[in-house]
């Protein structure tokens, strides 16, 4: 019987949709961007998993042509905005030009897992693989200046998605 009480160390209870569009999200084929994927080493998608509370998870996904889209484990997800909204798309396309600062720091890896807590998972999406790079919070003052200019880049995205989510509530209003 559920208690209630969850800890900050628990798996997210997620749904089928979420686990499939997240899925879909970190193995999106390259040939869709045509020649901005210039090579197998080009970043063309960055996934970013963001606990939003002990029962929200959130995933940011951007890709090199500027799309932005937020999926939630509960199955909810804002997406499109970035071709309505060109301040959404173009914080987008600046955080994946930056995401290869960040490559080094990246470990290449298979398992795509969902973080807990504190931790930010960033998933950088190139032909060559996929790359991890986890960030605990509580730990960003202390990592590279790379990493902080790159958590401060998708936090921009973040808050361009909610301006836009606002502005359609506003216009869904009328």
């Amino acid at each position: 019987m559920a208690t209630g009480n969850h800890s900050p160390l628990d798996r997210y209870m997620v749904t089928e949709k979420y686990i499939v569009t997240r899925g879909t999200a970190l193995h999106f084929p390259p040939k869709i961007f045509g020649k901005l994927v210039q090579n197998k080493d080009t970043i063309y998608g960055v996934v970013v998993d963001m606990p939003m509370s002990p029962t929200l998870l959130c995933t940011l996904v951007m890709y090199i042509n500027g799309a932005a889209n937020l999926y939630f484990n509960n199955g909810s997800e804002y997406i499109g905005a970035a071709q309505r909204y060109q301040t959404v798309a173009q914080p987008a396309r600046i955080a994946v030009a930056n995401a290869p600062r960040i490559l080094e720091e990246a470990t290449k890896t298979r398992a795509t897992d969902l973080p807990n807590a504190q931790h930010h998972f960033i998933y950088l999406i190139t032909k060559n693989g996929i790359y991890k790079k986890d960030l605990l919070l509580a730990n960003l003052p202390k990592e590279s200046k790379e990493l902080q200019t790159f958590f401060y880049l998708y936090q921009q995205v973040m808050g361009a998605l909610r301006n836009a989510q606002v502005k359609d509530r506003s216009q869904a209003g009328k």
